[in-house]
């Protein structure tokens, strides 16, 4: 049973384009210009207390951002990231999702 379990999960992740994010990593990494500056350079950062983007699940990223944006996410450095959230588009934030998450 656990053969065709792990059978099944290869085969659905060996479709093209399905295990990668939705959005745009080439506009993502277009977009990314403004996160280096607490996010560091291709979304590995400098500071410890600023979390590394850079191999995050795309989906999770999606998440967090419109968490942010939408002033659901609070404590730490919500603040800061509230008002970088704000302005993206869903497009935006997909495309972000993807970048850092191919990296």
């Amino acid at each position: 049973m656990r053969l065709r379990v792990v059978m099944l999960v290869a085969a659905v992740l060996a479709i093209p384009g399905l295990a990668q994010a939705a959005g745009d990593a080439a506009a993502g990494k277009a977009k990314a210009a403004v996160c280096t500056a607490c996010h560091g350079v291709n979304g590995k950062a400098m500071i410890p207390s600023y979390p590394h983007l850079a191999g995050q699940q795309a989906q999770y990223l999606e998440l967090a951002l419109k968490a942010y944006k939408n002033g659901e996410r609070t404590g730490g450095q919500a603040a800061i990231m509230s008002g970088m959230a704000k302005p993206l588009s869903d497009e935006d934030i997909a495309n972000l999702a993807a970048y850092f998450s191919s990296l």
